[in-house]
């Protein structure tokens, strides 16, 4: 397989979206790397910090945020264009980034000042980049273009490509027309008229269950519902940045059980790079990334056409075991789809038969509607004329006239309303034909609804076989890991041993879900479990289900904070009243409940929270009051924990799971290999999530293992709600 060179429309509107975070970067310095056509902005960010930005129209068509460790050396002499665009951008702040129409061209507008700057990317044909003023005049350009159709040159008002049909925004009938406009195939059809090229021509197809080489005179309205279907989720995903970005290789030896060599590299060559997972590629090995903009570095910083025996050095990403949390995910979120797709074949054959029903229950109403049209029609009326008369009947206050929304003359249709529901009939047929006709739909949708169960099966068989290969995998390394061997050391020796997990090349992940990862969390330095609320309605859960005999029950003294539970012993457990918790594990849960309660959204760095046990907290409100959901009265005496200083670490532990925790610093550093402090400051939750994110990933020898493991929103699950920054402790 040929590697990719160059991206696609589909790749330019994943792109366009991932890119508009970056808007507000200002730029420091162009350079230019003719032998590449290569163009790198320079730039810093005020929250992703220094900024790589690349822009590629030679042998390879891309734009993308490098690595800094990915760009080449500056040239030591910037040719004239780069010292164009550094006089006229140092200092220009990035303002948007968008994709022209469905084609392969990047416009990234900067401001200066009074001053505006575009920069178009065309990522196409033998590739160019124009520099356009305010008004659309090309300053200059890599490459001067001359054609009939367009020019492109300096001095000139710059002029795109003839628009191309841009399918993400039309309704079926505008893609229907443009479908059946063609004499082509239903695969060829996609890819040219449609403009969504081979690939994924492949694969709207390939989701809408459909043969790529039907010709379109033969294709049925069915499929072309499917494929328009296909073409909307495939929308959608990209309108809502909805990403699950793959680099997918060609491997040495595909029908090895683990892609990787001993030293944890995968062993091929990287051979293409799309915003999200593609069924076309189901049997390829594909390595996930956090974002589409990080897979894109990946893949043409190491990408290239040599066979897969280089070593490793260009292989990237080393793993130590298949990615099975990937395909796990994978196919539990095809499963969550297919259930979706059981709900709405139930809801419209529910719907088919109910609109069949209500024919009959206004039999009357609805055959005199179908009788006028078909006498008309006898009477060589035209469907205008007859669409007429009705509205003068709806005017009079007919019934039967005021129920016809519209007619069809083309489809010889009518559509009515009856119960506040349209149903379009055949205005030749009666009321019975038509019933029928609704009713023998309610099966067929009915027969979809059992393949889509069907499918539902294969793919929990095909998840637990998954999960039963993981089981062995993890199994297999817990056989050599413990081995005693032949000389007579103990196993207790060999786990005394202390692993630098930072400096490890690469890192075994090893996750298990727990029930307690519902709601905020963190394990004492003692050992203890700390449950909290993260709402309302989690409140009321924790304490109707959660509170036992011999817990602990924290709260901030500020109004707005978690239902904190300190618990004594686990969910199989039972109190004997023989548990000793220490002052150590009642402090930090007390930190806890303050850090995570509006006394951190307001700013304030210290808060009261008091302590009482599980008999003084109460749903019943006293005589003349009222409890809000997730409130509770408190009776009898309280322990307070006064002027408790809030704090907050997330950290990353290696063993014995790979995860991200956070809670009270004193809890969480000791347990994690590393940690990072934060405190009531300016930046969202998302943000400090993210600038956390990176931090982690710079800390890691094993650059793949971070996002294996965790993501920015899995971070921010551990931030307390409001602004935060990084502490200097």
């Amino acid at each position: 397989m040929d590697r990719k060179r160059e991206l696609t429309s589909v790749d330019l509107a994943a792109l366009a979206g991932e890119l508009s975070v970056y808007e507000g970067a200002g730029v420091g310095k162009v350079y230019l790397y003719p032998d590449a056509d290569l163009l790198r902005f320079r730039m810093r960010h005020y929250d992703h910090g220094r900024t790589e930005l690349l822009v590629e129209v030679g042998e390879n068509k891309r734009v993308n945020v490098a690595d800094p460790d990915h760009v080449p050396e500056a040239p030591e002499r910037p040719p004239n264009f780069a010292m164009m665009l550094r006089n006229r951008m140092q200092g220009a702040e990035l303002t948007d980034v968008s994709q022209y129409e469905f084609d392969r061209i990047l416009e990234l507008t900067f401001e200066r000042d009074e001053e505006t700057t575009r920069v178009v990317a065309e990522l196409f044909g033998d590739g160019n980049v124009a520099i356009l003023d305010g008004t659309g005049e090309v300053i200059d350009c890599l490459e001067t273009v001359r054609l009939k159709s367009r020019t492109v040159a300096p001095g000139a008002q710059y002029e795109f490509p003839s628009a191309r049909f841009n399918p993400l925004g039309v309704d079926y009938d505008a893609f229907a027309a443009r479908m059946r406009d063609s004499d082509s195939d239903l695969v060829r059809t996609l890819a040219t008229q449609l403009n969504f090229g081979g690939l994924y021509g492949e694969e709207l197809c390939t989701l809408a269950g459909v043969d790529y080489n039907v010709p379109i005179e033969e294709a049925t309205d069915e499929q072309l519902h499917a494929l328009y279907d296909a073409m909307r989720r495939l929308a959608d995903r990209l309108a809502d940045s909805d990403l699950d970005p793959r680099v997918y290789y060609e491997l040495s030896n595909p029908d090895a059980d683990d892609p990787t060599d001993d030293e944890g590299e995968i062993e091929g060559r990287r051979v293409d790079v799309t915003p999200i997972p593609l069924a076309e590629y189901d049997q390829r090995y594909g390595e996930p990334f956090e974002s589409f903009n990080e897979a894109l570095d990946d893949y043409f910083t190491y990408a290239s056409d040599e066979g897969d025996d280089s070593g490793g050095e260009s292989a990237g990403g080393g793993r130590q075991r298949p990615d099975f949390e990937s395909e796990i995910e994978k196919h539990k979120r095809i499963i969550q789809q297919q259930k979706g797709a059981i709900e709405d074949f139930e809801a419209q054959a529910d719907r088919e038969r109910e609109n069949a029903e209500a024919l009959y229950a206004n039999y009357d109403l609805v055959d005199d509607i179908l009788s006028t049209i078909r006498e008309a029609r006898a009477a060589d009326h035209s469907w205008d004329d007859i669409e007429e008369r009705f509205a003068e009947g709806a005017e009079q206050g007919i019934s039967a006239a005021e129920a016809v929304v519209s007619l069809d003359g083309s489809e010889g249709t009518v559509t009515v309303e009856i119960d506040g529901e349209r149903v379009t009939l055949d205005a030749n047929e009666g009321v019975e034909k038509n019933a029928d006709r609704l009713y023998t739909e309610a099966k067929r949708i009915e027969g979809k609804k059992e393949g889509a169960e069907e499918a539902i099966a294969q793919t929990r068989e095909e998840l637990e076989e998954i999960e039963a290969r993981r089981d062995e995998w993890e199994a297999a390394d817990a056989g050599e890991d413990g081995g005693a061997g032949g000389d007579g050391e103990s196993d207790d020796e060999d786990e005394d041993e202390e692993v630098d997990w930072l400096s490890e090349p690469s890192i075994p992940v090893r996750q298990s879900e727990h029930w307690y990862e519902d709601f905020r969390w963190f394990h004492t330095s003692d050992g203890f479990l700390v449950i909290g609320g993260r709402d309302a309605e989690d409140n009321e859960d924790l304490v109707k289900k959660y509170l036992d005999r011999g817990d602990r029950f924290f709260h901030a003294q500020a109004h707005g904070g978690p239902a904190t539970i300190l618990k004594a012993t686990g969910p199989s457990e039972s109190y004997d009243g023989d548990v000793d918790i220490p002052e150590s594990s009642k402090r930090e849960a007390a930190q806890f409940a303050v850090s995570y309660s509006s006394v951190w959204k307001d700013g304030k760095f210290a808060g009261d929270v008091y302590e009482v046990s599980p008999d003084q907290v109460s749903k019943t409100p006293e005589s003349g009051e009222f409890l809000e959901k997730g409130g509770f009265a408190i009776r009898g005496d309280r322990t307070y924990y006064e002027n408790t200083e809030v704090g907050v670490a997330v950290g990353i532990t290696c063993e014995p799971e790979t995860r991200v925790i956070g809670g009270p610093p004193s809890a969480i550093e000791p347990a994690t290999e590393t940690a990072i402090r934060v405190e009531p400051g300016r930046y969202a939750q998302n943000d400090i999530g993210k600038r956390l994110y990176r931090e982690f990933k710079k800390r890691f020898a094993d650059d793949s293992f971070l996002r294996k493991i965790a993501s920015p929103d899995q971070i921010q699950e551990f931030l307390p709600p409001g602004g935060s920054r990084m502490s200097d402790d």
